[in-house]
């Protein structure tokens, strides 16, 4: 719990929070300001800082909250991450087999190499 909202990376993040609530209550009573004195878009403004700082709140709760992974979890990841893999070199194999390249698609894909290619300078 401790390490949750005193390690040095929560000090950041509520020092980051605080700020955020100050940028966002001055951008909001500037607006407020602003519609007062006739800018009609303003009243949106006004109503959009507070819900922004709402969503910083909600993102600097569920910052505090993550868990790190388990070991097993880190493995499963890793195991997840090789059969994906492994899954999508034979799906590009079994592709490559069946399906042949159409002609129009080949001259295609030669005319786009043909611009990658840096201009040669003549000698």
């Amino acid at each position: 719990m401790r390490e949750r909202y005193l390690s040095l990376r929560a000090w950041g993040m509520h020092f980051s929070l605080v700020l955020w609530l100050v940028m966002c209550v001055t951008a909001a009573w500037w607006q407020v300001g602003r519609a007062a004195s006739g800018n009609a878009l303003s009243y949106l403004y006004a109503i959009e800082w507070p819900v922004f700082a709402v969503l910083g709140v909600f993102g600097w709760w569920g910052l505090l909250h993550v868990e790190k992974p388990t070991e097993d979890e880190e493995a499963a990841r890793r195991d997840f991450e090789e059969r994906m893999r492994h899954e999508a070199a034979t799906a590009r194999a079994v592709d490559a087999v069946f399906e042949p390249e159409d002609d129009t698609l080949s001259a295609y894909n030669d005319y786009l190499a043909g611009l990658a290619d840096p201009p040669h300078k003549g000698a």
